[in-house]
């Protein structure tokens, strides 16, 4: 059934647009490649090639018609395939080294800035070709530009596979060093999950999960600075008048994003997934999740309180999505990278926001610890562990966590990171100096929780 929009909600829209830095952050398309399989790794490169170029050949221009025609910025146009490491099993790691370079090849040819699926499902253990792929995922990134990597090592149902949260460390730690003369900007294209959603459109964690179609569209919408004027306009309005102000807010983004959806599934005639609603702020001033958090009263993000006020804003968020379109997915909530959010770096270096405190908000924010930019001597062992942690979070909340962590060589505390664009500027944050090696060391599966038994 057709969704209608009436004049003042449009003209609303454009004010939106026009002032309070509304856009749709990305259209992803999703592309199966499980029908790309081949015993021959070049063959498959080819194969992967060709399926991609030809399925988003139009992704770019339908994308910037839909641009032109409602006025409606869509900052990124992006692809997810089907984790390679489900279509192509592998003992040569240089195999898949030479499907991540077939997969940015692709991405150029068709104009995206990312593509997302250079990806293992690891949560429960690693088959013997898994664990080549996931060694090759540092020069992978390294030889790349536009592709991106995610792994999955835990589910509230399977647990934490601490042997693959040992791997990842090592695999960060290996990708900061292999792209250290760009500041250890692999590790931006790399993310580690607990639960990870199979229809997520944001980037570095998208796929194309198993139980998709051929094809499909998602769609990832952003408003954190609607949201922010909305809560400005009612300086003196209690918590729950404020929920219900940012409900209102998030159906109206929402509508917007399953509007720019559908129109491009119908154009290119592939169809329409969901959207993601998630808050996710950039570098410029105003656009900020960290300012709408100090909007509801607090004087610094991370100060007391700070993790309720973001409990109060994800949750607000999800109920106006839900509203506004029966298929939302993919994370939706509030995301809190720290190098692409201007309110965020703005606490840390105050002295208010550190990753203690981060962590305690991922337990009730849209995914993780995003964008942290941590010393360059951090041991692989203490990136394992506070993935180990987020996992934690995850599995026992039975929600999605992540970590996209990035030791930048040669960095210490008080120094600072250029990525520019979307991915912004990042200090140094401090971590804990003491040792997590001989948990790490011990290995195994942490098991699946108690409330892990629904059945």
């Amino acid at each position: 059934m057709p969704i209608h929009y009436d004049k003042n909600e449009i003209l609303e829209t454009i004010r939106m647009v026009a002032t309070e830095n509304l856009d749709i952050r990305t259209v992803t398309m999703g592309i199966s490649l499980r029908d790309c399989t081949d015993t021959n790794a070049d063959k498959f490169c080819e194969k992967i090639y060709d399926k991609i170029t030809k399925s988003a050949e139009n992704l770019v221009p339908i994308g910037e018609k839909i641009e032109n025609d409602y006025g409606i910025p869509i900052i990124n146009k992006r692809i997810s395939v089907t984790p390679i490491s489900l279509v192509m099993n592998s003992m040569n790691e240089e195999d898949y080294i030479k499907a991540a370079i077939a997969m940015d090849n692709a991405a150029k040819e068709v104009g995206v800035n990312f593509i997302g699926g250079f990806s293992a499902l690891v949560h429960k253990g690693c088959t013997e070709s898994e664990k080549v792929f996931l060694d090759s995922i540092p020069k992978s990134l390294a030889k790349t530009e536009r592709v991106c990597s995610s792994v999955n090592v835990s589910t509230t149902k399977a647990g934490i596979n601490m042997d693959a949260v040992k791997i990842m460390g090592q695999v960060v730690k290996e990708t900061a060093n292999l792209t250290a003369a760009g500041d250890g900007i692999g590790c931006a294209k790399l993310v580690v999950f607990c639960n990870v959603p199979e229809d997520n459109p944001f980037m570095a964690g998208a796929f194309h999960g198993v139980g998709e179609p051929e094809r499909v569209i998602n769609v990832g919408v952003s408003g954190p600075g609607v949201v922010l004027n909305a809560i400005k306009k009612h300086p003196h309005e209690d918590l729950g008048t404020l929920a219900e102000i940012i409900k209102k807010t998030a159906f109206k983004i929402t509508r917007m994003g399953e509007l720019v959806g559908r129109t491009a599934s119908k154009l290119l005639q592939v169809p329409f997934g969901i959207v993601d609603l998630s808050l996710a702020p950039t570098p410029a001033i105003g656009d900020s999740v960290a300012d709408i958090l100090e909007a509801l009263g607090l004087e610094k993000c991370g100060c007391p309180g700070t993790t309720a006020a973001l409990a109060l804003l994800n949750d607000a968020v999800k109920k106006g999505g839900a509203m506004a379109s029966s298929y939302v997915g993919g994370l939706s909530g509030a995301f809190i990278p720290v190098s692409e959010d201007a309110g965020m770096i703005s606490a840390v270096e105050a002295g208010s926001l550190n990753i203690e405190k981060l962590e305690a908000m991922t337990s009730v924010c849209s995914v993780g610890l995003d964008m942290i930019a941590v010393p360059g001597e951090t041991p692989a062992e203490t990136v394992s562990a506070i993935i180990a942690d987020e996992a934690a979070i995850g599995m026992i909340n039975n929600k999605t966590t992540a970590v996209r962590i990035i030791p930048v060589p040669g960095k210490e505390v008080g120094d600072y990171v250029e990525f520019g664009g979307l991915l912004g500027r990042a200090p140094i944050m401090a971590v804990n100096g003491y040792s997590s090696s001989n948990f790490i060391k011990r290995g195994g599966r942490i098991p699946a929780p108690l409330q892990a038994l629904t059945n």
